[in-house]
């Protein structure tokens, strides 16, 4: 008999070899028939494989996140098989399980996936599925399976091959396909009952544009299908939203191939949103005790081999340049520079926390396929700071940190979130992390209680920490529901030896600080493009790049209008004048597509009674005021940030 212990910390007994989905069977029918795949003492398993020791068992529904994540990926599978049916002699390389739904990269040869091609596979994955056919998990030999995909002639499966080792390959079959996969996957293709592949893109194999392309194929699933038609609902307001279209629409930001790729253009009212962001930023950073700094963009090789940035780092950053026989490269990162200000002067216990903050400019080699908007650039402009205590300040101002964000969500309207608590994999000390596995754990426990103390939303994710110590990711969701990484919250506890960063202690003593590295609005590119998605283009007043227009009937109240207008400016009101000589139902539906906050309509009654009529964007007519009693309501509402 073996025991399996269930998460409300209840222990059942089974025969040895009985399967997650027994487990299920004998605690409800019902749960049984949800049940898509289970964790098994930490690890994602078939729901029909055997167990043949002691466990703890957690079942996963569709209401979980691995329980998603397995059902699409076995969608995944699901499309291999209908596209292997439409196009024979395809070659797949891999199809994971996405935030949403999945993709499949695959050599397709010199044909292409066409719309109708997609319309065509939906229908036939519709087939497959009613079949519900078994997902069947097959151990194989390294041996046998190389045998396999070289009479297939795959080289994308023997690739993958390369680098494992007898008793850690398995095949997966389901009707007539077959996969060199690891899993899991759902008990059978009946689950799978609402299905809609979304678009084909381009993809470089392994992400490396020296090497072929391929062609991806983007699909999504549901067990309903009243779940895709509101996720489809959910798409057609995110396209409206995407920032790539609204920023153009805007004049927020723009590229130019003779710049170069991930390179941006800030225009006019783009710089309006970044110097807002910064006012904020600064104002917030200067009462908490902050000092600003500005440091070089480029720096020398040793700095960053010092820092442990090249041998950790060094695909992401842009290749070195040689002067005086130095090299030297553009700067990734901020720290090593603001501790090299650290170390500037000597330090005692009295000047910490020691916190230094800076609206930095980055570089960052992003693989050109990566590139995407403003979410994924090569020059970045960051809202970095940096923090230096002791381990006593640590808790303190590392809850800081976290206040600030949440202030942050308030003035924004973020209401869901939650913080990544990423840690380090001890697999991988001295390769991918630094190789201290004492100050790991300690400092992992230091923020993680942290993080219990102040009662945020956090969950845990192995293998993520920065090479120098955990950090927390930010995860914030836009007002559709869509996922966004804002910023990082991390701890340091190597560069500071590294640098041999001290400070004199109470005792007169030579001390290492805790450095703790934080960029609450993250960077200007990806924060600005969450913005534009977040508001549909429709920014608070205080945000947005023009604040008011103001709309004069016809020519006769120009004098009165530019009085107004004056009147706005003194007060810092960003402000203009629609004087067109058009309508003004053309010029208030203009002025709503251009998503200003308000519109002061201005005719001969308005003049006469020193008053203008306002209209609200997306709420109308609001009435008339004088126009001091508006300047003093909008320069009120400025000055509290008010979201709406």
């Amino acid at each position: 008999m073996i025991k399996i212990t269930l998460p409300d910390g209840a222990v059942r007994e089974y025969e040895a070899g009985a399967s997650a989905f027994d487990v299920a069977k004998s605690i409800s029918e019902g749960l049984a028939r949800k049940v898509l795949a289970a964790n098994i003492n930490g690890e994602v398993w078939d729901l029909h494989r055997p167990i043949n020791a002691d466990a703890s068992l957690k079942l996963l529904t569709w209401d979980d996140t691995d329980g998603k994540s397995t059902f699409w990926h076995s969608s995944a599978h699901l499309m291999a098989e209908a596209v292997e049916a439409a196009f024979p002699g395809v070659k797949f390389w891999v199809g994971p399980a996405i935030e949403k739904g999945f993709y499949y990269d695959m050599d397709l040869g010199d044909r292409k996936i066409t719309e109708e091609d997609l319309l065509a596979l939906e229908k036939k994955m519709n087939q497959l599925a009613r079949q519900k056919n078994p997902y069947i998990r097959k151990a194989m030999s390294k041996a046998d399976a190389i045998q396999y995909f070289t009479e297939k002639g795959d080289e994308y499966k023997l690739d993958l091959l390369t680098n494992l080792t007898d008793g850690e390959i398995t095949f997966y079959t389901q009707g007539g396909f077959t996969d060199l996969c690891r899993g899991p996957h759902i008990p059978n293709t009946g689950f799978i009952k609402a299905i809609k592949l979304t678009s084909v893109a381009g993809a470089y194999w392994k992400g490396d544009e020296k090497n072929k392309q391929l062609t991806r194929v983007y699909g999504v699933t549901f067990p309903e299908q009243k779940e895709l038609d509101e996720y489809l609902l959910m798409l057609e307001e995110a396209k409206k939203r995407d920032h790539r279209k609204l920023g153009k629409e805007l004049g927020i930001y723009t590229m130019d191939d003779n710049v170069g790729p991930g390179l941006i253009l800030w225009m006019p009212n783009g710089t309006v949103i970044i110097e807002e962001l910064e006012k904020l930023a600064k104002q917030t950073e200067n009462a908490a005790g902050y000092k600003r700094v500005v440091t070089p963009h480029i720096a020398k090789e040793s700095m960053y081999l010092t820092s442990g940035h090249l041998p950790y780092y060094a695909d992401s950053m842009f290749p070195p340049m040689e002067m005086d026989g130095e090299k030297y490269y553009l700067k990734a990162m901020n720290c090593p520079h603001h501790h090299k200000i650290f170390d500037a002067e000597q330090r005692s216990y009295k000047d910490l926390p020691y916190r230094i903050a800076e609206y930095g400019t980055c570089y960052r080699y992003e693989q050109s396929g990566e590139l995407f908007g403003l979410m994924r650039v090569r020059c970045l402009h960051m809202n970095d700071a940096h923090i230096y205590c002791s381990k006593e300040q640590f808790a303190q101002e590392f809850k800081a940190v976290n206040d600030m964000y949440l202030k942050y969500f308030k003035i924004f309207g973020i209401e869901k979130y939650v913080m990544r608590l990423s840690l380090h994999d001890p697999e991988k000390l001295g390769q991918k992390y630094v190789n201290e596995p004492e100050l790991w754990l300690q400092t992992e426990e230091l923020v993680r209680n942290v993080l219990i103390e102040t009662g945020v939303p956090f969950v845990e994710v192995k293998g993520e920490g920065a090479f120098y110590g955990p950090k927390i990711d930010v995860q914030i969701w836009s007002a559709i529901g869509r996922e966004f990484t804002l910023a990082t919250n991390q701890v340091d506890f190597a560069q500071s030896r590294s640098f041999k960063l001290s400070f004199a202690n109470q005792n007169n003593e030579p001390e290492v600080p805790l450095i703790i590295h934080r960029a609450p609005l993250g960077t200007h590119e990806r924060f600005i493009g969450f913005l534009l998605e977040h508001y549909a283009g429709k920014f608070p007043t205080w945000l947005a790049p023009l604040q008011v227009k103001i709309l004069p009937i016809s020519d006769k109240f120009m004098d009165y209008a530019n009085k107004v207008k004056q009147a706005l400016t003194d007060a810092e009101v960003r402000v203009e004048i629609d004087d067109r000589s058009e309508k003004i139902g053309k010029k208030i539906r203009d002025t709503e597509l251009a998503r200003v906050p308000y519109m002061l309509v201005i005719g001969e009654k308005e003049m006469n009674e020193g008053k203008v009529s306002i209209r609200r964007q997306g709420k109308g007519d609001l009435g008339a005021k004088s126009v001091d009693e508006f300047v003093a309501e909008i320069s009120q509402e400025i000055k509290d940030r008010v979201a709406e």
